[in-house]
């Protein structure tokens, strides 16, 4: 930065710095992060985690426009969910096939109540409050069903919202737009930073991109929020060929509009600076060959402006990539057209049902208490909630890898580079957990009975919250005995804010296949009197289908295969009045063993068995559904996308000093 952008900065940050520091920014701060910088990662993530946002600033530190003061655009979208919206995706599927794509294929299926506007950083969470608020003074006039009208023309297809139903949806958009211009509106600081910037004479060196919207953001009334007052719709096509209206009508037509459906209210937001601009999804890797070109990963998106592509070759563009911020020529045929609101940030939701009991997500900062999703606290009657509820409930099994353990990255003499020589633990690498559980017989029983390393720790995490992003209702948690796999389900439970409601069962029957365990005995497993004492919420009173002491080391496959077949009719048969999702936590080969017999499928050759356990990654899930009308169970996406990741290897930074 010039020397009068970090003066003004310096300025900004002490002026932060006197206020409250909420606990989300605390450890960002604590790493010497300044305070706009860490704000800007908060909001870029969603205001999710510490963790979220310094992976962000991390990747984020070649970014030009990292000190830029540019806030996030905002919008407030009504979202339907569940059979509707399955049905919806359909829709935009088969249209994009027989149709081409148009303009409604870069969104999702919205209705749209309040426009994209700016916020602050620092006054992000008034928005969270300000849709809690709205939320909770129109929940009883809120429509239990949402009408939609086809209304077709020339360049148009979608559902209109009327009557009395869009009025009151429109008063929510009213109530949200003024209590979020009330909280979050116009702050002195805001001012003061623009009297600052005035007095250096807008003269900041700030990049090209961010120029213009510097100047633009400083000079406008701050958080300036406007309901939508026209029309309500929901788009299904726009902008498309006129010969296609009558194929697109004849698909909409399809869309069956009998269906249940609860409808939340999401808080997405954008950057500003990219909004006219193309998005590209990268579907390789990268490694550039020149200082000028982009690194590429799979799933990375990459802003493209049409306008400014002079300088590339053919077969090249020159984009901006938003995982890192960096400008730079990258290959145009490793990347694919992504759409527009892939690269959108959700950041809150407010769901007008109980039908789904879904709990609601605290927001780290104690201060604000504010939640990830608001659940209307509504007075039913346990009868009508219930009959609400065996409409939509479908049994499902979710069937889930633990994450990466210590041994996995540091070899069977794991426990060695880790122990001192009276046998206590110490941590000598970051990816090492930071303590052990304690064990009665001590140490030593961790060799053959790992926990999950740092990563691991992570990896679960980032799991359980995608599964609390996705709206998936855990009613029941069953794990292997391996400290690893409970481990797992702990931290999941935690993200998805039930680690107090639901108590875990540990289930010896789907233990790993002993026969690829260490040794001529059994592990030494942790009891569930440990367990508890290291702080897991163990169900004593659960009675499994496959007691501990029946392990037999070094079984036969077939013996593997019957156990862990006996064990799941268990499960399934132990939750037969639960209507949400039963979580079972075990091992690679869980997918298989778990899930083949509710399919009613046989079990794979070994050696075939041996070659798809190898394939399946920390965190790989397999979910399976009860088709009730079909009297069978049926092999489903998972609720949440694959996480991947590469290797980090160890580095000593005396081979490198010696090496020059």
């Amino acid at each position: 930065m010039a020397a009068g952008e970090t003066q003004l900065y310096a300025k900004v940050s002490n002026k932060l710095k006197g206020r409250s520091t909420p606990l989300l920014l605390e450890p960002l701060l604590a790493m010497g992060f300044p305070v706009h910088t860490a704000l800007k990662a908060l909001a870029a993530t969603g205001r999710k985690t510490a963790e979220e946002a310094l992976v962000w600033l991390h990747d984020h530190g070649n970014d030009p426009s990292l000190d830029d003061p540019i806030p996030q655009e905002y919008a407030l979208f009504l979202c339907p969910t569940g059979p509707l919206l399955e049905k919806l995706q359909e829709f935009w599927r088969e249209s994009k096939r027989q149709c081409a794509k148009n303009r409604a294929h870069e969104v999702f299926p919205h209705v749209t109540l309040c426009d994209f506007f700016t916020c602050e950083d620092q006054r992000v969470e008034c928005l969270y409050e300000a849709l809690k608020r709205a939320g909770d003074r129109l929940l009883g006039s809120f429509p239990t069903a949402v009408p939609l009208a086809l209304h077709s023309s020339i360049s148009y297809l979608g559902f209109f919202v009327n009557g009395s139903p869009a009025d009151v949806i429109r008063e929510f958009a009213m109530t949200f737009a003024t209590e979020a211009s009330l909280l979050a509106g116009t702050s002195s600081s805001h001012f003061w930073i623009f009297s600052q910037v005035s007095g250096h004479g807008l003269n900041l060196r700030l990049n090209n991109t961010s120029a213009s919207f510097v100047s633009h953001y400083i000079l406008q009334k701050y958080c300036s929020v406007k309901p939508c007052t026209k029309q309500l719709h929901l788009t299904l096509a726009h902008k498309f060929y006129p010969h296609h209206q009558r194929t697109l009508e004849q698909l909409a037509r399809a869309i069956p509009l009998g269906h249940s459906c609860q409808w939340t209210a999401a808080l997405y937001s954008r950057d500003m600076r990219f909004v006219h601009y193309q998005t590209l999804r990268a579907l390789f890797q990268y490694k550039p060959q020149n200082v000028d070109e982009l690194t590429l990963s799979p799933g990375d998106y990459i802003f493209v402006d049409p306008t400014q592509q002079d300088e590339a070759s053919e077969g090249w563009v020159i984009g901006i990539s938003q995982r890192t911020g960096c400008r730079g020529f990258l290959p145009e045929n490793y990347t694919d057209r992504a759409s527009e609101s892939d690269t959108w940030v959700k950041h809150r939701m407010y769901t007008f049902s109980l039908a789904t009991d879904l709990n609601s997500r605290k927001d780290s900062e104690a201060s604000s208490r504010c939640s990830g999703e608001f659940l209307p606290q509504t007075a039913r009657s346990l009868s009508s909630l219930q009959a609400l509820q065996a409409t939509v409930a479908r049994k499902s099994v979710l069937v889930v890898r633990h994450g990466e353990r210590v041994d996995q990255i540091f070899g069977k003499s794991w426990l060695q580079q880790c122990s001192t020589p009276d046998g206590k633990y110490y941590r000598p690498d970051l990816n090492f957990p930071c303590s052990l559980p304690r064990r009665s017989r001590g140490i030593k029983d961790f060799e053959n009975d790992p926990p999950l390393s740092s990563c691991g720790i992570f990896q679960s995490r980032i799991a359980g919250d995608a599964l609390l992003d996705s709206g998936i209702r855990i009613s029941s948690v069953f794990a292997s005995p391996a400290l690893r796999c409970v481990q797992t389900a702990k931290l999941i439970l935690e993200e998805l804010k039930l680690e107090k409601q639901i108590k875990i069962r540990v289930e010896p029957g789907i233990f790993e296949w002993t026969k690829w365990e260490a040794g001529k005995t059994t592990p030494s497993l942790m009891s569930l009197e440990e367990l508890k004492e290291a702080n897991f919420n163990i169900d004593t009173d659960y009675r499994p289908a496959f007691p501990l002491s029946a392990l037999m080391p070094a079984e036969s496959y077939q013996e593997y295969v019957d156990r862990c077949t006996a064990s799941v009719v268990q499960i399934v048969n132990t939750c037969p009045q639960d209507t949400g999702v039963i979580l079972i936590v075990s091992h690679g080969s869980a997918l298989d063993s778990c899930t083949r017999p509710l399919l009613g499928l046989p079990p794979r050759e070994c050696g075939d068995f041996a070659q798809f356990v190898r394939k399946i990654p920390s965190l790989g899930m397999c979910f399976c559904e009860e088709n009730k009308e079909e009297g069978k169970w049926e092999l489903v996406n998972p609720p949440v996308k694959t996480l991947t990741h590469g290797a980090n290897a160890a580095f000593n930074w005396r081979n490198w000093i010696s090496g020059n």
